[in-house]
């Protein structure tokens, strides 16, 4: 019995050695220097903008991301090529309305890292990404600098049911038509 406990605490000893002593950490998104930048495009030209982040963090083991969550002020939604006066106003509100994102009902966007694999400070991340109540797993490719993070991709538009003016299902809109892709630039500061 004596030589059995001994074992055991050995063990024990021997593992807790080689066990991590850096704790998950969560680094918090600073919300007033990060950004989302969007581009959205249509035959006859594009449109840039911005969005606010609410909140986000992403869990770190030791200097490695494992896991991550960011909410997105939909209401922040805001158009920068365009002037006040001069159809600033207009396209802000079309977008905010419900045939785009519906923002008075869907005030947020989530993303949700469920998976990141390291490539130096390159990450490979898969997650959910959220808007208008509409779900779907996404991967994006992030590179991490110190305090800061960047990324850029695109978006389908109608697998979140934002299908206005999309050639894909209104035919014969001839230069009208909007694409359904539209690029998110992401910003992140720590």
């Amino acid at each position: 019995m004596k030589k059995q406990l001994l074992a055991i605490i050995l063990t024990l000893s021997i593992t807790g050695a080689f066990a991590t002593t850096d704790p998950i950490k969560k680094v918090i998104v600073n919300t007033n220097k990060s950004v989302v930048t969007w581009i959205g495009k249509k035959i006859t030209g594009k449109h840039t903008g911005t969005l606010n982040f609410l909140e986000g963090y992403l869990e770190m083991d030791g200097n490695t991301i494992t896991r991550g969550m960011f909410t997105i002020d939909m209401t922040s939604l805001e158009v920068t090529d365009l002037q006040a006066g001069k159809g600033k106003e207009k396209l802000e509100r079309q977008l905010s309305a419900t045939h785009f994102f519906n923002v008075e009902k869907y005030a947020v966007a989530t993303f949700e890292i469920t998976e990141a694999i390291n490539d130096e400070n390159n990450y490979n991340l898969t997650g959910n990404l959220t808007i208008k109540g509409h779900t779907e797993n996404i991967k994006i490719y992030l590179t991490k600098n110190k305090n800061t993070a960047t990324t850029s991709f695109m978006v389908d538009r109608t697998k979140f049911g934002i299908t206005y003016k999309s050639g894909s299902f209104i035919d014969d809109l001839k230069n009208r038509a909007i694409n359904d892709q539209f690029e998110l630039i992401v910003n992140l500061v720590f």
